[in-house]
């Protein structure tokens, strides 16, 4: 009966159809990724990324991106211009097609583009759909064609911003004449707050390190950016005339072994592609397809490797078939090369893809009309041919560069294997040396630092490692824990500067020994995660500037020898308070102390507490470090997990650390006198804590 009754209350009215851009505004993290500030910089890569499209094809010298108070962003370009006569099919003015339906552009075999980033045709119509107003102009034929959406659908606003009364509409307006030979394309959206986080926010930041980015990869390309967002606009403005091989010397940081090398090549590959006749069916087509190779590679005497792969001036930060295809030829060519030239004799291990990747700077690029990507977010390519065609080229441009008869290139290249055949033999000496080490008796092994504070709970997914500054706190935090899963591991002080250490060294150091002791999974290549005895590993030091001086040596340490704690999101920075405020008349019921975590949020407090006719005790209690709480107060604000407010740190976090550590506390004077000389006058100088 139950079985009769369920089956009969499900019928075909239950079902829903989403149509056109309906489906993008009910499920948004299947086109941008997410709702928050990711996905808000994934729309305006939409945008820009098809402006940068143009001058891929030759067509786009400049482009503009601009950020206004009210929360808009408009990006300008001087391409052609989206097409404004009519689609037949559709009957829809060619700009109104992009921007309404999913799928639409000029990006599908129609020979407008040789090779474009905005490949699926959802990055217009996605980023209209999610806005709550966008506007376009076209400079095309001599005149202005204007048209405006609201969350996707055509119409004509009354006035300015996104709260104008607007009337349903479709079709082109004409904004008036200009130059005949003036074209270009101008799009300003306001973000919908119906879809994004409050939260959600575009980082300057990353803007410019995407401009940046795209002015190295095109030649030529001016990309401005500028920011009215503060009293006074911030403008920069980006152009690199030497391509890849001045972004890879942009991008090394260590001195150089050799110079940057380019590897260039074309291939073709056919593939089966699905084509829309013209009586409108999907008719299988086979299509012959350009790939072309574009690898600039330098080798450094450093350790670290940055290898940044793009398809089309899209970055791939997962690599793809072009990566794999880089890294094969990379490791049978050396390999061979080594052999010829006796480096490796007979019976010797061959190098590894490890060994010849360090110290590597890379940068890989192919261009190909419509790549396959996994997925909207283009992060790693699936073009099965890039892989044959990257390695052949590379192969090939390898074997011509080893094969050099000048001097200056031969000793270069001789320096170069003579670095990846010491980083073989460095790896093999590791390797016995940890094999030796696995011999000593489980006991010795199995020892953990005198001074860990451990909790009682064997489950790794709930306990805790609490890396606390000094003593003073620690006896605090060993009263505020829980002690079923929170331990506790004091370190004096600042740790070793790994940034430049070696790993012999670091593993002198009382403090960075006894860390990844007690982490328990090892250092390094060989860090094991799933061995790891502990689920969070959350840094918990005074809120001064010793304690983030303290915090980026520990994320330096966590960055190179434990990345894998740090990527898969267990390191968190706790959030100590700066102020704790004892208000006098708080009320029945009400809470008698507030804590602040930030000047401005104190000032905001206050305002507050004032308005409601709230007094409290002067002066202001401002905490210099973790041992001036009592275990209760420390408990409440940093510990209890209901309570406390933790940082996870991202690996883009850890990153930006290790850059600023570097500048400051590196071997190169130049650029942290530069860096100092040029802060200086921003300094607030009530905030530093001496």
């Amino acid at each position: 009966m139950t079985a009769v009754s369920t089956e009969a209350g499900y019928t075909a009215r239950h079902l829903s159809v989403l149509e056109g851009l309906e489906a993008v505004r009910k499920r948004p993290g299947m086109y941008i990724g997410s709702t928050d500030s990711r996905g808000l910089m994934h729309c305006l890569w939409e945008i820009v990324d098809n402006a940068v499209d143009e001058a891929l094809a030759g067509f786009c010298k400049r482009i503009e991106v601009e950020l206004f108070p009210d929360g808009s962003i408009e990006v300008r370009d001087d391409g052609r211009g989206i097409p404004v006569d009519v689609e037949p099919k559709s009957g829809l003015a060619g700009v109104e097609l992009v921007y309404t339906k999913l799928h639409a552009g000029g990006k599908f075999g129609g020979g407008s583009y040789g090779a474009s980033g905005g490949l699926h045709g959802v990055g217009a119509s996605v980023v209209n759909a999610l806005s709550v107003r966008l506007d376009v102009e076209v400079d095309r034929g001599g005149r202005v064609h204007e048209i405006s959406f609201r969350r996707g659908v055509p119409g004509v606003f009354d006035g300015d911003g996104p709260g104008a009364k607007f009337k349903k509409k479709s079709g082109l307006r004409d904004g008036g004449a200009l130059k005949a030979r003036a074209t270009g394309t101008r799009v300003r959206w306001w973000v919908d707050q119906q879809i994004f986080l409050p939260e959600a926010e575009v980082s300057l930041d990353e803007i410019h390190v995407r401009a940046r980015q795209t002015a190295f990869l095109v030649p030529g390309l001016t990309i401005a950016v500028r920011d009215s967002r503060g009293e006074e606009p911030l403008e920069d403005e980006f152009r690199f005339d030497g391509g890849i091989s001045e972004f890879t010397e942009f991008l090394a940081r260590d001195e150089s072994v050799c110079d940057v090398m380019r590897l260039q090549g074309v291939g073709h590959f056919h593939e089966t592609v699905p084509v829309l006749d013209e009586q409108g069916h999907m008719t299988s087509t086979d299509v012959e397809r350009e790939l072309t190779v574009d690898v600039a590679v330098r080798w450094g005497k450093g350790y670290d490797t940055t290898v940044r792969s793009f398809v089309n001036v899209i970055a791939t930060p997962k690599g793809g078939t072009h990566v794999s295809g880089f890294e094969r030829a990379l490791v049978r060519t050396i390999n061979e090369q080594l052999r010829e030239t006796r480096l490796l004799k007979n019976g010797d291990d061959p190098v590894s893809k490890e060994d010849i990747l360090e110290g590597l700077t890379a940068v890989v690029t192919v261009r190909v009309p419509e790549p396959q990507f996994e997925g909207q977010t283009k992060e790693v390519l699936g073009t099965s041919a890039a892989a044959r065609i990257v390695s052949h080229v590379v192969t090939r441009e390898l074997k011509e560069l080893f094969a050099s008869t000048r001097r200056a290139h031969k000793l270069q290249l001789r320096a170069m294997l003579e670095k990846i055949v010491a980083a073989a033999k460095a790896r093999i000496a590791a390797r016995e040396h940890r094999d030796n080490q696995r011999r000593k008796s489980a006991l010795e092994n199995s020892a953990l630092p005198a001074k860990l504070v451990d909790c009682r709970s064997d489950a790794v997914d709930r306990s805790e490692l609490f890396i606390v500054e000094g003593d003073s706190a620690l006896g605090t935090a060993r009263a505020a824990r829980d002690s079923e899963f929170q331990a506790l591991l004091p370190i004096r002080g600042k740790i070793l500067n790994v940034q430049k250490a070696s790993v012999a060294d670091m593993l002198k150091n009382a403090e960075c020994a006894a860390i990844i002791q007690v982490i328990g999974a090892g250092s390094g290549r060989g860090f094991d995660i799933d061995a790891a005895r502990y689920g969070k590993v959350i840094l918990m030091a005074d809120a001064d500037v010793d304690g983030a001086h303290i915090r980026c040596l520990l994320l330096t340490l966590f960055h190179r020898y434990m990345r894998p704690m740090v990527e898969a999101g267990r390191v968190f920075a706790a959030v100590p308070p700066l102020h704790r405020i004892e208000i006098t008349n708080p009320g029945r019921g009400k809470e008698k102390y507030v804590y602040t975590y930030s000047d401005a949020e104190l000032h905001k407090v206050l305002r507050d507490l004032e308005r409601r006719g709230k007094r409290w005790k002067d002066p202001i209690q401002r905490y210099k470090g973790l041992g001036e709480m009592d275990a209760d107060q420390l408990a409440e604000t940093t510990m209890e997990p209901r309570h406390r407010t933790l940082r996870r740190v991202r690996i883009e976090d850890v990153e930006a650390a290790e850059q600023i550590f570097a500048l400051l506390m590196g071997s190169d004077v130049a650029p942290r006198r530069e860096f100092i000389v040029g802060s200086a006058a921003e300094v607030d100088r009530d905030h530093i804590d001496a």
